[in-house]
């Protein structure tokens, strides 16, 4: 990457992470007046969106700040870039398709929902496709980022066994049952492995001449 494109690329991380951090903290204000605050800071990061959303302020702060730490190397990695572009873009697509029509926000709420929901997603995949380098992608990298979706539907059910509440209808366990939220949590992870392979095509398309690394 050149030092011009590399100099941009940091401006619009800044840009992505002066959006979303703040969008976070409205939210979390939004939801601190609802409980105890134990309980709503864990109901806080029960929310995929919200997981989404600090992967992604994490990995434009790591770009944006440079730095050789070990933790900033490793958000500045090709994998997890595609994976906080994988969460953030699913993220998007099941709130405007599913969810977005079953509530409607006002003041506040409507300035956070929609700030969280499309322009940091949006922002973020711009981001990603036109000024980060490409090419290090594999293929098996859609299926090795499943866990990240995993290991949210495992904390869901236990955690919604426990106090009774899910963070996403279609994943109601009380008001579904058991084997319509699998069937449900079937078709989003096969979102995922869609949209992972998605990304992954056009990472290696983006790449040097097309990359063929990681066959």
């Amino acid at each position: 990457m050149s030092p011009r494109r590399e100099a941009i690329s940091n401006l619009f991380a800044i840009v992505v992470a002066a959006v979303a951090w703040p969008a976070l903290m409205l939210q979390y204000w939004l939801m601190v007046w609802s409980g105890p605050l134990g309980e709503v800071t864990l109901r806080f990061f029960s929310f995929f969106t919200i997981l989404s959303n600090v992967m992604v302020g994490l990995v434009a702060a790591a770009a944006a700040t440079g730095g050789n730490l070990a933790p900033l190397r490793w958000l500045r990695g090709p994998r997890i870039r595609g994976l906080a572009a994988l969460c953030i873009g699913v993220t998007c697509f099941i709130y405007a398709t599913i969810l977005a029509s079953q509530w409607h926000p006002l003041g506040p709420q409507l300035i956070a929902d929609r700030a969280l929901h499309y322009v940091v997603p949006v922002l973020y995949l711009v981001w990603w496709v036109s000024l980060l380098p490409h090419g290090a992608l594999a293929w098996r990298d859609a299926l090795r980022w499943l866990a990240f979706p995993l290991a949210f539907i495992v904390w869901t059910f236990a955690r919604g066994a426990i106090v009774g509440e899910y963070p996403y209808p279609f994943l109601d366990v009380g008001r579904l049952g058991y084997p319509a939220v699998l069937v449900n949590s079937c078709m989003v992870a096969g979102l995922f492995v869609v949209f992972g392979t998605m990304l992954v095509a056009a990472d290696r398309a983006l790449g040097p001449r097309g990359s063929t690394m990681g066959e």
